[in-house]
């Protein structure tokens, strides 16, 4: 065999944009939906800058009918004048060179949004098209890229009276899975952004319907407003939001914080108007102070005795909604998706802040704080009772057949990468599906009926369920403030439920209860929706099956004229027998399986409070405003 040769001509060197263009999932995540929406992100961060600056009072994002989105700032416009190392005009640079921009010292920025600088030029390159319009000094500029490459110099077009920034852009077809954006998608991040940065007025229009929808964005109380728009659908424990700020030379952080009498807690924390989904040491100071202040103002206060324990920071954190927001200029992120804050001096610096205002708060205001520690004490009364519920699962260890006959059959690997468990509606279902298993790394877990909805239910009620006991066990990872994702016996825990209403929600009611007490699973990416079918279509011994009503009539409509077939309407998954339930939705080879993320932790939240909580009324909105939107209640 002759030796290939490997030299220095072997060796390829992307210059500028092709870098992006080669491995665009290195720079945006996915050439997904999920990259789709962060070019728009990315434009618009731009344009907060700028208002971080103190330069920016409103930004307009427009999605056309051609596929584009333009992005509008009224902020002081990117630089026109050239930049000496490279003899080109700013506003070029920015948009062809990586890590170029005015966040990497000097005076340009004192804070920033942006993680890596490589903001719109990455948007430039993955776009086919880009127009760039800067009003500035009186002048309007305008420049044209296709492909990340200027079709020409920068040039002059007009005089005006007003400065700012416009980005126009067209999404690469060849380069992402879909260049349809979603308004919802959108419209969710736009508000948070509103809401972290106070009186910034953002404007959402899509223009892609005759009739254009359109959202304003903007909160005078910036997080206040965050507060109350997540507990809007909650009864609260002290009428007013709490709300303090500190700024030194670490930088400047914000906390608004209100109880509500629900179960679950939601401390969003935010470093430069990042959503630090991991935490960090701002949410480490946070916590630190709030838990060790409620305490130390409990006893003061003799609400809580000698004798008693000291309230644990689950306790004190139950139906809290929070926004911890901090500012600073050298932000350092770390974790796996670089959204946990590493800077040490923020802890300590948080903490203070946190200390000192909710110790002021407290006292002042006697009457919402007593209600704070009361409702923190319950709490702690009710994990004493769940205590046993969940040491009683601890030691039923594994969940081996002898511990729960008939609920778990188990599969022979014991790898958890290599292993994966169905969460089965109905025992009838979880017959089939026994039956049907490859029993070497699929195992099976039927479930009975609708189980609880935790988001009405305290954890000791959760636990005195034996269908989630038996789902929390098998599972092996505990739950709350013992989770251990390191535990996790599964790496795919795959609900499959009916193709129907029901079948619809049990599968909410599952996933409510992972979002509730086993989040980080979804985090991870171990959550998963199997997809059985809706219908099976047979011509003579042949047989095709579709799984929504749209795929039926394709399916139909590609027979030829005058064709006999059999149709099979699945109106449960007891309803197949093992073989077919293998074939469409158990064999990896062939099914197609849904994995749940958290993209955006706002959106969520909301649609799990609003749809699984207490109150009828966001149930009803929610009906009135999509009810046009559905075709098939099946699909």
């Amino acid at each position: 065999m002759p030796e290939q040769t490997y030299s220095g001509k072997d060796i390829q060197v992307l210059e500028g944009l092709e870098a992006v263009r080669k491995r665009p999932s290195m720079y945006i995540g996915s050439t997904g939906p999920k990259g789709l929406h962060h070019l728009v992100y990315e434009v618009v961060d731009n344009s907060v800058d700028e208002a971080l600056a103190g330069y920016c009072t409103a930004i307009d994002i427009v999605i056309r009918p051609d596929g584009s989105v333009i992005v509008t700032d009224n902020g002081r416009g990117i630089p026109v004048d050239n930049v000496p190392k490279h003899r080109k005009p700013a506003v070029e640079v920015v948009l062809t060179v990586l890590h170029a921009g005015g966040k990497f010292g000097g005076d340009g920025y004192k804070v920033s949004g942006g993680l890596h600088g490589v903001g719109v030029s990455v948007v430039n390159a993955l776009s086919s098209s880009l127009e760039v319009e800067v009003k500035r000094g009186g002048k309007i500029w305008a420049q044209a890229y296709e492909y990340g490459k200027p079709t020409g110099p920068l040039k002059s077009t007009g005089r005006t009276k007003t400065r700012g920034t416009s980005v126009t852009f067209w999404p690469d077809a060849e380069i992402f899975e879909t260049v349809d954006f979603d308004f919802d998608t959108l419209s969710t991040r736009m508000r948070e952004t509103a809401f972290l940065n106070k009186n910034l007025k953002i404007t959402l229009t899509d223009e892609r319907e005759l009739e254009p929808r359109r959202e304003e964005f903007r909160y005078a109380g910036g997080i206040i407003d965050f507060v109350k728009y997540l507990n809007e659908s909650k009864d609260t424990v002290h009428n007013k939001v709490i709300y303090f700020e500190a700024e030194g030379r670490e930088g400047v952080a914000e906390v608004a914080m209100q109880w509500n009498t629900g179960y679950s807690d939601s401390v969003l924390a935010f470093a430069n108007n990042i959503n630090t989904h991991e935490g960090g040491t701002h949410l480490e100071g946070f916590k630190n102070a709030l838990t060790r202040t409620v305490n130390d103002y409990a006893r003061r206060q003799g609400i809580l005795k000698e004798k008693d324990d000291n309230l644990s920071g689950e306790d004190i954190r139950e139906g809290l909604v929070a926004i911890v927001s901090v500012k600073l200029r050298d932000p350092q992120f770390e974790g796996q998706t670089k959204t946990k804050l590493g800077n040490t001096e923020m802890r300590g610096f948080v903490q203070s802040a946190v200390m000192q205002a909710l110790a002021e708060y407290l006292e002042e205001h006697p009457k919402p704080a007593r209600s704070i520690v009361n409702k923190s004490a319950q709490a702690a009364k009710a994990r004493a009772a769940a205590r046993k519920a969940r040491e009683l699962t601890r030691r039923k260890g594994l969940l081996e057949s002898s511990t729960l006959p008939g609920k778990l059959a188990d599969c022979s690997v014991r790898d958890p990468e290599l292993t994966e468990i169905y969460l089965v509606e109905g025992d009838s279902a979880g017959g089939s599906a026994k039956q049907a298993r490859d029993r070497s790394f699929q195992a099976i877990l039927p479930l009975k009926g609708k189980i609880l909805n935790v988001e009405k239910a305290g954890i000791n009620r959760a636990l005195s369920s034996e269908e989630i006991q038996a789902m929390i066990t098998a599972l092996g990872t505990s739950i709350a403030e013992e989770f251990d994702l390191s535990q996790a016996r599964y790496h795919k825990a795959i609900i499959m439920t009916d193709a129907d209403v029901d079948g619809a929600h049990i599968r909410c009611l599952i996933l409510t209860f992972f979002y509730r007490y086993m989040r980080e699973m979804i985090e991870a990416g171990y959550v998963y929706i199997a997809q059985p079918p809706l219908y099976k279509i047979g011509v003579g011994k042949k047989h095709e099956y579709a799984y929504t009503e749209r795929q039926l009539q394709q399916v139909i409509a590609r027979m030829p004229e005058n064709t006999k077939y059999n149709l099979q309407r699945y109106k449960g998954l007891g309803e197949m027998n093992p073989e077919q339930l293998w074939e469409t939705t158990m064999d990896p080879s062939r099914r197609t399986l849904m994995q749940v993320t958290v993209d955006d932790a706002l959106g969520a939240e909301k649609s799990f409070v609003d749809l699984m909580g207490d109150q009828v009324e966001p149930r009803r909105e929610f009906i009135q405003r999509h009810a046009k939107d559905v075709r098939f209640l099946d699909i």
